[in-house]
């Protein structure tokens, strides 16, 4: 006979790019085009983890705590 067992298996929240307004996010540079090429996730400097589908174009509204980090270690 079996032993059942249920397991919670918990994943990290991740961006669904369609719901809500459309920001963009700070990553490491060199991570965006492997993520645009194979589909990799990257992680944004506000832990977003999301994989890379659009270029953000000028004028395009960024993350609040993305631009927070950024200025802070920018500054």
């Amino acid at each position: 006979m079996y032993a059942l067992s249920t397991q919670v298996l918990e994943r990290p929240e991740l961006k669904d790019a369609n719901t809500g307004p459309e920001m963009f996010h700070y990553v490491r540079k060199e991570k965006i085009a492997e993520s645009a090429v194979l589909g990799t996730f990257v992680v944004a400097l506000c832990g977003e983890k999301f994989p890379v589908t659009k270029a953000p174009k000028p004028g395009s509204p960024v993350c609040p705590r993305c631009k927070e980090i950024y200025d802070s270690l920018s500054g």
